[in-house]
């Protein structure tokens, strides 16, 4: 009952709002979409906390935080389009876009995290997305060009394969530098 309690939905939301984030239609979706689902269940009742949590394989998913300021900053300029995730991971920020109305195409490199998520995805009726096991690094480039590619997996640099598969005027999203200075 907690993890899916309106009260606890509305605290993680006061949270985000508080950190700055204030678009009513991605606080909608982090508020209505069942983040508890993409975890394993010994951490359902954190699920609606402002963190990262571990998903295996040495993998998190993203703290709420996070997902909404990706996603803000996707959106600034309009509608999302066709988007290219990388680093599905557990499925949730795939989960975000395509509510938004995104046309996501999802990368993720460890294939049981993928299988999961296609399996989670499925369940919840996200069947439009499209998914693939590879090294989300060198993109998609047969489903190119995309208006916005959103990584939430930090690098040094940004791939040049990446800014290659960007739509004219699209945007790239991601930590970029160092772990500590991203």
């Amino acid at each position: 009952i907690g993890m899916t309690s309106a009260r606890t939905r509305e605290r993680l939301i006061a949270r985000l709002q508080e950190a700055g984030i204030q678009n009513p239609r991605i606080l909608d979706l982090i508020r209505m979409t069942p983040r508890h689902f993409f975890i394993d269940e010994a951490l359902a009742h954190q699920a609606y906390d402002d963190t990262a949590l571990p998903i295996g394989h040495g993998q998190t998913i993203s703290q709420p935080w996070v997902v909404a300021r990706l996603t803000e900053l996707r959106i600034e300029k309009g509608v999302p389009g066709k988007v290219l995730e990388v680093g599905k991971g557990c499925g949730y920020q795939t989960a975000i876009l395509a509510a938004l109305g995104a046309e996501v195409y999802s990368v993720e490199r460890i294939r049981p995290l993928h299988d999961q998520a296609r399996k989670r995805l499925t369940e919840l009726g996200y069947a439009k997305v499209q998914l693939k096991h590879a090294d989300g690094g060198f993109g998609w480039s047969a489903q190119a060009p995309f208006q916005g590619i959103l990584a939430a997996c930090g690098r040094p640099d940004i791939p040049d394969d990446l800014l290659k598969q960007l739509a004219d005027g699209g945007r790239l999203v991601m930590p970029v530098g160092e772990r500590q200075q991203q």
